[in-house]
């Protein structure tokens, strides 16, 4: 299970960088558990941030985010994957640059991955949400 749980987060990952949404999306259950660390409520100035669970969510919210940061700057890096199972957590840190006002952000980054069957059924990402967010209203 191990294994496979590397594989697929391998892939999640790498389609992830090529920017492709719907490959992404193809990866994931449906319904997917996802959970990103904000608010209930979200924060206005990230449209992204909201409930998703199946796969045309899970492509619009990549669009999303890559429509709102300038891609040739994403600086985003994987320094640690640890696998158990089924589960899988991705460390990292974010680096974007917010395309409305030129923003550059750093995060630090965690992700959750839960697969089941060769899909993602869990996604949940901790991050700095306060920077994120500060970034886009700047």
């Amino acid at each position: 299970m191990s294994g496979e749980t590397r594989d697929v987060v391998e892939e999640l990952l790498g389609r992830m960088v090529k920017g492709d949404h719907d490959r992404t999306a193809e990866l994931f259950a449906e319904p997917v558990d996802w959970q990103l660390n904000w608010p209930a409520e979200g924060h206005p100035a990230v449209p992204w941030i909201r409930p998703r669970s199946g796969r045309a969510e899970v492509a619009d919210h990549f669009r999303s985010l890559e429509a709102h940061h300038v891609p040739e700057l994403n600086g985003t890096s994987v320094t640690r994957i640890l696998v158990d199972g089924a589960d899988a957590v991705v460390f990292g840190e974010i680096v974007q640059t917010v395309r409305e006002n030129g923003a550059a952000y750093t995060s630090p980054f965690a992700l959750h991955l839960t697969v089941e069957d060769g899909l993602v059924t869990r996604y949940h990402i901790y991050e700095d949400s306060l920077t994120v967010a500060r970034a886009l209203s700047a």
